[in-house]
């Protein structure tokens, strides 16, 4: 069930919204080393949407074969099986199961999908409006372990991950256009 409560007149997010890849970064963070070290990463390719009069209201979908760490053995390594295994799907994605809007936040229950496998996530994201854009910025902490990502040297890794998000939409007509 999707509510919308909004302190603000409820046209500011009426419609349908995209992502602009361009201006846009999805990345994450993974401690390594029992701690000591963190790896940080972002995908190149993705698309999202948000709608609040769809169901489901967000989506965003990332190739997983667009991992980047800066480290490129590394990368091969997370595109391989023991990872995202980015062949058997070549996708990760988030859908949204329900979105309440307060103020300026958006707090989101969804289902993140990577590896034939699904985990439910929750997060609360703050958005702005912005000449007439939406900006978005989320973050949120995943068990990569409950997806079947587990393989790690001397269990040199945490179970969870960081995930953020920084995403500029545009009405979905200009991205037509």
């Amino acid at each position: 069930m999707k509510t919308l409560h909004d302190h603000r007149p409820a046209d500011t997010l009426v419609g349908r919204w995209e992502l602009d890849p361009q201006r846009s970064n999805v990345e994450f963070r993974v401690g390594h080393f029992w701690g000591l070290a963190t790896v940080k990463g972002h995908f190149d390719d993705y698309e999202g949407r948000l709608d609040l009069g769809a169901d489901p209201a967000i989506e965003l979908t990332i190739d997983a074969a667009s991992v980047q760490t800066g480290n490129p053995k590394r990368d091969q390594h997370l595109r391989s099986a023991p990872f995202f295994d980015a062949e058997n799907p070549p996708s990760v994605q988030f859908v949204s199961d329900s979105v309440v809007l307060q103020g300026d936040t958006l707090s989101v229950r969804g289902w993140l999908f990577a590896r034939d496998r699904s985990i439910p996530l929750e997060l609360d994201g703050r958005v702005r409006r912005v000449n007439g854009e939406l900006e978005i910025e989320a973050a949120t902490s995943a068990p990569h372990r409950a997806l079947g990502m587990t393989w790690t040297p001397l269990r040199m890794i945490p179970p969870h991950s960081e995930l953020h998000v920084t995403g500029y939409l545009v009405p979905a007509a200009e991205q037509a256009g």
